[in-house]
């Protein structure tokens, strides 16, 4: 791939949080193909304290400004979920290529919205599901796409944090508050935030997607307004059966990032792979009771993999490996888990089908 400066796409970030400073920047920033020239929001401090001592960025916190900065060709949108449709619809109308950060939106009309507004301007729309790009997780796609795990009965993962009312990152320095725990800003507690990941990942993992899914929620440790624990239950096309559970509530010393892969010949057991960043362990376990490693790239970085990914279909005009139609069935997906009285989900055409799924009202 092409490596001189010239030819690298030329990204803008909207939204200077923790995980675009922490983690989106240094990812575009050590990429192959990619540089990042522009940054933009509303936060004055945020903006100044975001790789200070790169003059070479036009910060702005006007986003009709940032849209005319010479040069620009993708935008990571890391704002709050409340402002995602506004922002992404602003940048499509611009004609710029978006990798928004997950959820898409706080409910699945919202994210149909950015879709329609992406396909009016003939623009590009992903969704951020970083895990997607994970070398364990790809490699256990491989493994299941292999026939290693036989016939797949069910898949368990357990994504959890602890999230107290006044919780920022460590590198915040207090700059932001904890919108997370806001019912306006985020559409929700633990469930939205973590779940999208697992039910994307269940899925990209399958290559077959959900159909079936209720949720119980829980505000059992923290004072806060949204929930800070879920369990979801879920069924795919062909019928296997998945167990999620998510929490706010979670002290971060217990083991807290689980995926189990359960088949008729082996189980696949990844630990420590899920979130933000490389390593981790694989496991496959066959029916006689042998164990043997799975080895992978220990250092690759699945943000860095994910702004290639996409920057490599902004240069060359062709689309991502994971169409928006996929993300915004996951959005009906935590819309359906949302409503108990309304678990069931119309079976959507393959893992990539057309976003016609709608819930079923008994």
């Amino acid at each position: 791939m092409p490596n001189s400066v010239s030819t690298k796409i030329k990204w803008g970030i909207v939204g200077c949080g923790w995980v675009a400073r922490d983690y989106v920047a240094p990812a575009i920033q050590g990429s192959t193909n990619g540089q990042l020239i522009a940054l933009c929001d509303l936060n004055e401090r945020a903006l100044a304290e975001f790789m200070p001592n790169n003059n070479e960025l036009h910060r702005t916190s006007d986003l009709a400004d940032f849209v005319l900065t010479p040069g620009l060709q993708a935008v990571y949108v890391a704002t709050p979920n409340a402002s995602h449709a506004k922002v992404v619809a602003a940048l499509a109308a611009a004609g710029l290529p978006v990798l928004c950060e997950k959820p898409l939106a706080r409910t699945a009309p919202e994210a149909a919205a950015m879709l329609a507004a992406a396909e009016a301007h003939g623009t590009l729309l992903a969704t951020a599901f970083d895990q997607r790009f994970h070398p364990a997780h790809q490699r256990l796609r491989e493994l299941i796409e292999a026939g290693e795990l036989g016939r797949i009965t069910c898949l368990r993962l357990h994504y959890a944090c602890w999230t107290p009312a006044d919780w920022t990152p460590d590198t915040d320095q207090g700059t932001y508050r904890n919108w997370r725990i806001d019912a306006h800003e985020a559409g929700g507690g633990a469930m939205i935030d973590l779940a999208p990941h697992g039910l994307d990942l269940t899925q990209v993992l399958l290559g077959e997607a959900i159909t079936e899914i209720t949720a119980l929620t829980q505000q059992r440790i923290h004072e806060y307004p949204v929930d800070d624990g879920a369990v979801l239950i879920a069924r795919t096309a062909s019928g296997v059966l998945v167990s999620h559970t998510v929490a706010y509530n979670c002290p971060d010393a217990y083991p807290r990032r689980t995926l189990e892969v359960i088949g008729d010949k082996g189980r696949a057991l990844a630990l420590n792979t899920m979130g933000q960043t490389p390593g981790g362990t694989l496991t496959l376990t066959r029916p006689d009771g042998t164990t043997q490693e799975v080895p992978f790239d220990q250092e690759a970085s699945p943000f860095r993999r994910q702004v290639e990914a996409f920057a490599e279909a902004v240069r060359t005009n062709t689309p991502f490996p994971f169409p928006p139609t996929l993300d915004l069935h996951t959005m009906h997906l935590l819309d359906a888990a949302a409503r108990p009285t309304a678990p069931h989900l119309t079976p959507a055409v393959g893992l990539y089908g057309p976003a016609n799924v709608t819930v079923e009202h008994p």
